[in-house]
């Protein structure tokens, strides 16, 4: 990237002393902490504009370092915008008698969501334009739509600043008038009962955003009136309500990254009691279906380390009671399973590859679904409908565009319903090339490595490669189609996807074996990834590229401060940084939900642990690699302040002469920009800061 006469923000430093275990950090940062009061107030006090002053002014250093990108941004945007088949529609999908389905139209950034009733040559009924709806905001997301049993009324969920706190209303489908019930701050789902004029629905602590209440509310009775009919004390857990698919009960759930708790209600009894499933046991895990006079229920219980899934009469539902149906096996991890009437799916992991298996309940039938590639993502979708013999699914790869596809569990015949297009004219999957390495860990552990890049591309030290993870909460990045990533394999990246602990790529342990007091195998294994890459020529450290987001940031922050040597420049997305000031902090957002992952900084040896990993708390003087970081002013997941207090951190302590911008979205949170082609630019300003690193940026003939 060419270098620059703009001189970077400096922050002010006002120190502040954080005391804990008789150790003091001081932080010189803190004073970018901005309450949510303070954000959303029409007259901003001083310490907000003062804020918001050095937030803008590190936007107008990003701009002025990247402008002569400008361009290039604008045509790479324009790039992967043309693959995309603009006026593109879903897979109608059907629920209770109607045809479900969203499009797209040209030029529009949202969807429009209608049903077509009986058969897909009914005419057309919309639901929502979501267009019409977003116009007079920045940021608008429409989600939560839940139809009441007699398909007339609709609740729709809305979220216009980007915190994930979602208004409720209620819309009439046969007169199409919008009830003027408005519920705030709740999650964004609901459950009708089978009364169609009782919804259940989740309040959030108007503070820490934590999901913590269920409620009733009945159409026609004023909000205020609402009764609370679960309140989930502890502060560890959460929250949520559901309908089981066979339409029979309504479940509330609680949970914590480590136990689950049920309670059942007759959905025909709306204003009875609750009975509870089995009350939560620390580390017992589980979640719950009802199929005929049985619950079933995934678990891990009995050391079920990868899962299993059990079952017990609804007379009798604790877990003495509890019986196996899918055994606990040491190779394959359960992941999820749907119910339908003449069969049992399941959705299972063995060596890093999802697999779907179909079993009929009278066990004349047990097989899985064949699939060819040595990468691949697969997945069960869009299931309501409990008497078919049809399952749908979604399976892609690296190099094969996403495929929805319907099957025929009694045949076994299959109906490709739909193929992703991929317009221009230039794609041609047998142009990409993909491949699965192991690395090996220094603990001897062996790490996957998901790559794909041009057939054309000649793999050896001067070949730019981006290594992208995540890495956390059991959560497995599959190995999936992405239109706009052909925008860097074209231009001769590889891009890496690397299966560190923290997953669940080989299962729960290699979960269990990247959390807590093991969250440095998480790191290391990355690191581990990039040398194996090195010392095997796909790359070299002047061409590696890193990249990741929210905890997969977090990733990013502590590789560069253990081997920044091995990059050359990485992008850190709403990173979660301030690992211990944050984890100290019950009131932000997250926190008190999240001690199974990170472990509970109050206890000293935890503290000291996260301590000796937490990005801002280990930032040096010494060279760090180029960096772009980004982040959201109304993040509710990852505070802004967490990447402005190290963006700041860094420049007073880095040595080298690297690049090092701050960019901050002030209309957006944790997620982005809500519109799909807004989202498309800020993918283009990421390529363009790698590409621009490798000098692939022409800007004297910029028609890419």
């Amino acid at each position: 990237m060419k270098s620059t006469d703009a001189k970077h923000p400096v922050a002010e430093k006002i120190p502040t002393e954080l005391k804990k275990h008789n150790d003091v950090r001081i932080d010189n940062y803190f004073w970018m902490r901005l309450s949510d009061d303070q954000k959303l107030a029409p007259i901003k006090d001083e310490q907000t504009q003062k804020v918001v002053a050095y937030l803008e002014a590190e936007n107008e250093y990003y701009e002025n370092v990247t402008g002569y990108t400008k361009t290039f941004q604008e045509e790479l945007f324009h790039e992967m915008k043309s693959r995309i088949k603009e006026d593109d529609s879903s897979v109608p999908i059907k629920s209770n008698g109607y045809f479900y389905s969203t499009r797209f139209e040209i030029g529009s950034q949202y969807p429009i969501y209608s049903r077509k009733k009986e058969t897909l040559e009914a005419e057309e009924e919309i639901l929502f334009n979501v267009n019409e709806m977003a116009k007079d905001f920045d940021y608008y997301q429409l989600g939560g739509l839940n139809v009441s049993e007699d398909n007339k009324l609709i609740v729709f969920a809305t979220d216009t600043v980007s915190r994930r706190q979602y208004f409720l209303r209620i819309k009439n489908l046969e007169t199409g008038e919008i009830y003027k019930d408005i519920i705030d701050n709740t999650t964004g789902g609901s459950v009708w009962a089978n009364d169609n004029k009782t919804i259940f629905y989740t309040k959030k602590d108007p503070k820490t955003l934590r999901s913590e209440k269920i409620f009733r509310h009945v159409l026609g009775t004023p909000t205020s009136e609402d009764v609370e009919v679960y309140h989930e004390k502890d502060e560890t857990f959460g929250t949520y309500v559901t309908k089981s698919k066979s339409k029979d009960y309504i479940i509330i759930g609680s949970y914590s990254t480590l136990s689950n708790e049920a309670q059942y209600l007759d959905a025909n009894n709306p204003t009875g009691k609750f009975t509870m499933l089995q009350e939560r046991v620390a580390d017992l895990e589980y979640n719950v279906s009802h199929y005929k006079d049985h619950f079933y229920i995934m678990t891990n219980k009995d050391n079920a380390t990868n899962f299993k899934l059990m079952k017990t009469p609804i007379s009798q539902t604790t877990k003495e009671n509890w019986v196996d149906v899918i055994p606990h096996r040491e190779e394959t991890l359960l992941e999820d399973f749907s119910i339908y009437k003449e069969y049992l799916v399941l959705e299972e992991r063995t060596n890093g590859l999802n697999r779907i298996r179909i079993k009929r309940w009278d066990e004349t039938e047990d097989y899985y679904l064949p699939f060819g590639e040595e990468t691949y993502s697969v997945g069960v979708y869009g299931d309501d409908e409990f008497d078919t013999e049809i399952i749908r699914y979604s399976y892609n790869s690296f190099t094969t565009p996403s495929s929805v596809i319907d099957f025929n569990m009694a045949d076994k015949s299959k109906e490709i319903k739909k193929e992703q297009e991929v317009l221009g004219g230039k794609f041609n999957k047998e142009n990409y090339r993909s491949e699965r390495v192991w690395a090996t860990a220094r603990d001897g552990k062996k790490v996957a490595i998901s790559m794909v890049y041009h057939k054309d591309t000649k793999l050896n030290k001067d070949t730019p490669l981006m290594q992208y993870a995540y890495g956390s909460y059991g959560h497995t990045i599959s190995d999936s189609f992405s239109t706009t990533r052909l925008s860097l394999l074209d231009r001769g990246f590889v891009f890496a996807l690397t299966h560190i602990r923290g997953s669940q790529y080989l299962g729960r342990e290699w979960y269990e074996d990247g959390k807590m007091l093991n969250k440095k195998n998480t790191f290391t294994d990355f690191i581990d990834c990039s040398k194996y890459l090195i010392d095997n020529n796909y790359t070299s450290a002047k061409h590696l590229y890193a990249m990741g987001g929210s905890a997969g940031g977090l990733l990013m922050g502590a590789i560069i401060n253990m081997k920044p040597e091995l990059y050359n420049g990485i992008i850190a997305a709403v990173p979660f940084v301030d690992v211990i000031s944050t984890m100290l902090d019950d009131s932000i957002p997250l926190t008190t939900g999240e001690y199974d992952e990170w472990g509970n900084p109050n206890d000293k040896t935890y503290y000291d642990y996260i301590k000796s990993y937490s990005p801002y708390d280990q930032v040096e003087a010494k060279e760090y690699p180029n960096m772009l970081v980004t982040t959201g002013y109304h993040d509710s997941q990852v505070q802004y302040w967490e990447p402005a207090k190290w963006v700041a951190k860094l420049r007073e302590l880095k040595t080298d002469a690297n690049l090092l911008m701050l960019h901050t979205n002030m209309e957006a949170g944790h997620g982005g920009a809500s519109g799909r082609f807004e989202a498309l630019k800020e993918t283009a300003k990421d390529y363009t800061f790698f590409l621009a690193l490798e000098n692939k940026v022409d800007i004297e003939n910029s028609k890419i």
